[in-house]
């Protein structure tokens, strides 16, 4: 193996399994790697987990916050940003991410959680039964992509109308990022700022009629008499909904890939 194959950047790679290999390699000869990019600054790409540590016990020197220069995602186009003011988690350092933590955390509670547990079975046996009685399916459409958004939906409290919405601008919001599904800029800002409007308007609803999700939750979270802000709330939503997004497209991957198995062994 040389560095030059190294390319953490192929999404085909990774669709396939993590390159193992790679890491074990960047492990004993290049610990601290610079990643080339073809359009772009490259990044670094740092495979101990020692260094690891030590990294992310440091944010006075490697910085998550983006407005200081921070940690960005491997993949960095030159795009706006959400918003002034709007953060998602994985973009702060202390003692502001370790606010947002706390607060966050009170929405997902033991009992929120094993209180969602049955109803995530119910939503995957009935995606799964869909997906069967048809009799052919897409995998990522009609399974892959179902699940997560229904779960993140779910989580926060989406009406089952309105949840086709979140996926639609989660697909434009990442799609900037994903040559796949590219979308242009201004695709990408207007599905930012129709979530947010919708997002608002969901707040509103659940602060005049609360419900027993996390949404609902958050809202009412308070530590020392600290809140979430609706920017805060708006970011989380848009951080949760595209994590639910991501989390489809590694699932059509790598279900597809187990799905399928060897084709010498297919029927």
């Amino acid at each position: 193996m040389r560095l030059e194959d190294i390319d953490l950047l192929d999404r085909d790679v990774f669709a396939k399994g993590v390159p193992h290999e790679w890491f074990t390699y960047l492990r004993k000869h290049q610990p601290v790697f610079h990643h080339p990019e073809p359009h772009g600054p490259g990044f670094w790409v740092v495979s101990k987990h020692a260094d690891v540590q030590a990294i992310s016990r440091d944010p006075g020197t490697y910085s998550s916050d983006q407005d200081r220069g921070g940690v960005t995602p491997l993949e960095e186009p030159e795009r706006p940003k959400p918003g002034p003011g709007i953060k998602v988690l994985i973009a702060m350092d202390p003692p502001e991410h370790t606010r947002y933590r706390k607060l966050v955390n009170r929405g997902f509670t033991p009992r929120m959680i094993n209180a969602l547990e049955p109803r995530i079975r119910e939503l995957a046996v009935r995606i799964l039964d869909r997906a069967i009685a048809k009799g052919t399916c897409d995998f990522v459409v009609d399974v892959a992509a179902e699940l997560p958004v229904e779960v993140i939906a779910e989580l926060i409290g989406v009406p089952k109308q309105d949840r086709h919405k979140i996926f639609e601008w989660t697909n434009r919001i990442v799609g900037a990022e994903d040559p796949e599904y590219f979308v242009s800029e201004d695709q990408m800002q207007r599905a930012m700022t129709e979530m947010f409007v919708y997002v608002h308007e969901l707040c509103e609803q659940r602060r005049r009629e609360p419900q027993d999700d996390i949404m609902s939750a958050l809202l009412q979270a308070e530590l020392e008499g600290d809140k979430l802000t609706d920017l805060e709330l708006n970011a989380f939503f848009l951080f949760l909904s595209s994590a639910g997004n991501e989390t489809t497209r590694n699932a059509a991957a790598h279900g597809l890939h187990a799905f399928l198995g060897n084709p010498k062994e297919w029927d």
